[in-house]
């Protein structure tokens, strides 16, 4: 379910399950966070990430895999994988970037934006939570004002308001993030690793609270939650209850 191809010191990782706008299942997360760590493994000096058609990723597959045991841990740890690597990861954000999909161009170092991408984290209209490492990620990058509309509001964040927050650093398409790719990759590594081990220290490594965890957890085994896979398969709007 991804493509994996190498140019010199680069190497782009393609998501290819287009017929589900690269939708993620627990066997996508696993191919992507492998293909990072052979990145590494291989020497590569900058890893880009894509989607194949016309999104980069609308989310976790919400088919049944997302409710499935394990997706949630996979999920995690392709993004910690991504976190961890000592090397630029560059999101070639190519289309819309949807609640998990938000979760991955976030994981990211740099984020390449196409005209006509958006981001959205749509987890309170589906009655399920996202983790506190996602909320604080996405608040240290735009700021905790832009942060609360779209975490508490559902709103999305257009290409170019993506660029005026910081959440896009340039905009383009795949070649752009290739070509910028392979200027990164001409840099000294141990700079860029000491680099992101200093950026990534913004208080998205910090455990969650007990309450925070129960918080989550209730949100994730609520009726709302059931009632929202009930509406989906209705094709109608979910009535919440709040339990």
């Amino acid at each position: 379910m991804i493509g994996n191809s190498r140019d010199g010191a680069v190497v782009t990782v393609e998501l290819q399950r287009e017929e589900r706008r690269n939708a993620l299942t627990t066997q996508l997360c696993v191919e992507i966070r492998e293909a990072v760590e052979k990145a590494v493994e291989d020497d590569a000096r900058v890893v880009v990430i894509t989607g194949r058609g016309t999104s980069f990723c609308a989310g976790a597959d919400l088919s049944g895999d997302v409710y499935a045991e394990g997706f949630t841990d996979s999920l995690a740890e392709l993004l910690r994988t991504i976190v961890d690597a000592p090397l630029p990861v560059v999101a070639a954000v190519n289309g819309p970037a949807i609640g998990a999909g938000t979760q991955l161009a976030l994981a990211c170092d740099l984020r390449v934006v196409a005209p006509g991408a958006r981001f959205a984290v749509p987890a309170a209209k589906l009655g399920i939570s996202v983790d506190r490492w996602t909320v604080r990620r996405l608040a240290s990058i735009v700021g905790g004002g832009r942060a609360r509309t779209v975490m508490l509001a559902c709103e999305a964040i257009e290409t170019d308001d993506a660029l005026a927050y910081g959440l896009a650093n340039r905009i383009g398409d795949l070649a752009t993030a290739q070509e910028w790719a392979q200027e990164i990759a001409k840099l000294a590594p141990l700079s860029m690793h000491a680099h992101k081990l200093f950026l990534n220290d913004d208080g998205t490594r910090r455990d969650p609270t007990a309450e925070q965890q129960a918080a989550a957890a209730a949100a994730w085994l609520s009726e709302d939650a059931q009632e929202a896979r009930r509406a989906r398969a209705e094709r109608r709007d979910p009535i919440f209850q709040g339990r």
